[in-house]
């Protein structure tokens, strides 16, 4: 099929690719027209394992692949299925801003005005239930001056995508959810994600756009709070002596618990988790309920860094001590930084006085946007030599061969918010729960 994307942030650029590489036809539409000449150019514009591999083989240097990117919207007439993946961003009260979204589809109604022939836009992007119906769908009604389920299809599109496995996510999904209030827009979205079915044989849920929303923030939402709840069992571990993964390997077993997202550490973070579940307790909210389970469980997430600093001050008198901090991007295979618990820790540990030397393989040119005194390394041997204690906040591979570096310390004090480090004799060493 020919397909448009709205948008070249990492949803959109990791789809586009991906759908040319199932063997559609995709153009990415986006303002920016430094992403759209590295996409053009054979580049990818994020860091993202595969992601390079897919665009150097479908865009190419002479943009005459499947894959090709534009600031035009009127590419988007040329294609059957226009994708929306556009931020979707927290307000302060938490509630997600749908501002971008309805500039996007502002533009891209008015751009389907000029076509009298049929067309499918679906919402990729995470909204709270009711957006696409309420409100995107009427933006695009009056703006091509068409009725959708008549002249347009709409549909919902949620993506399950995980910043360093996006690729694969999404080549090799766990569940693909269609959904959509018309048949003729479901139809377009099965013959888009046909080629997926065929070679994954994932299992596909067709639903209305409304549930089809409701999905994504269910499923972030579980998962958030199973993280909160193996992390509070973790503290409770570490307060009594237990070691919190040996608790998890037994209760993993468990088929009604399952052995996935129960390593505890200093939190949850990025773009999803902590967007997604404060919108979904403010759309809660403005419906006149306090979901009590995601209020603590976003409690719980937002007290690991305060431990892992005070687990550190148990060691370390912080004022005017030098602490290193390994790992700076919120997961490991990312430079995305936002909501890093980097950052809290960070902060934390300035704040008690302390100088920090950071070292991160990937995201340290993000964090500079981010966190100001601060002194980036280009290697973990570098951060560590001299500091009076060093704390692991992103598992790396590469932390885990660490051993000789450590001697270089000061003071060998190495508190692990992610159990990477090995313990051994010549270092203090503090796991966050075990």
């Amino acid at each position: 099929m020919r397909i448009s994307i709205i948008g070249s942030g990492y949803v959109g650029t990791t789809v586009a690719a991906c759908f040319a590489d199932l063997g559609h036809d995709v153009v990415n539409v986006d303002i920016d027209e430094k992403v759209v000449e590295t996409i053009n150019a054979g580049e990818a514009p994020i860091h993202e394992p595969g992601l390079q591999d897919l665009i150097t083989e479908h865009a190419g240097s002479d943009g005459t692949g499947r894959l090709r990117a534009t600031t035009d919207y009127d590419a988007v007439l040329d294609t059957d299925v226009t994708f929306l993946c556009l931020p979707t961003p927290q307000n302060d009260d938490g509630s997600i801003d749908l501002s971008i979204m309805e500039a996007g589809a502002t533009q891209l109604g008015a751009t389907l005005g000029k076509t009298d022939d049929w067309r499918t836009v679906v919402v990729k992007s995470t909204v709270v239930p009711g957006s696409t119906e309420d409100t995107l769908t009427p933006i695009l009604e009056a703006e091509s001056g068409k009725t959708a389920s008549e002249e347009f299809g709409v549909g919902m599109n949620p993506e399950f995508l995980r910043e360093g496995t996006a690729v694969e996510d999404f080549l090799n999904p766990d569940k693909l959810v269609l959904g959509a209030d018309d048949d003729r827009a479901l139809g377009d979205m099965r013959e888009v994600f046909g080629p997926l079915v065929d070679l994954t044989d994932a299992p596909v849920v067709e639903t209305d756009t409304r549930t089809a929303e409701m999905i994504k923030y269910a499923n972030n939402g579980f998962l958030a709070t199973k993280l909160s709840l193996i992390n509070d069992l973790g503290n409770i571990c570490k307060e009594l002596g237990v070691d919190a993964y040996e608790v998890a390997d037994a209760i993993g077993l468990d088929d009604r618990i399952g052995e996935r997202f129960l390593r505890s550490g200093v939190g949850w973070g990025g773009s999803c988790f902590e967007k997604d579940v404060s919108a979904i307790i403010a759309a809660a909210g403005e419906a006149g309920y306090e979901p009590p389970l995601l209020n603590a469980a976003v409690e719980v997430n937002d007290g690991q860094p305060e431990r892992l600093i005070e687990l550190t001050a148990d060691h370390v008198d912080l004022d005017g001590a030098t602490v290193a901090v390994l790992g700076l991007a919120f997961k490991p295979g990312t430079d995305d930084m936002r909501n890093s618990r980097a950052i809290p820790v960070i902060r934390g540990l300035r704040e008690r006085g302390a100088t920090v030397t950071a070292y991160d393989p990937v995201a340290t040119e993000n964090a500079r946007e981010y966190l100001d005194d601060v002194d980036y390394t280009d290697s973990a041997d570098a951060a560590l030599a001299g500091a009076d204690g060093a704390v692991v906040v992103t598992d790396w591979d590469e932390f885990a061969t660490l051993d000789e570096e450590f001697d270089a310390m000061a003071d060998p004090v190495v508190v692990d918010g992610r159990r990477v480090v090995e313990r051994r004799d010549g270092i203090t060493y503090e796991g966050l729960t075990w």
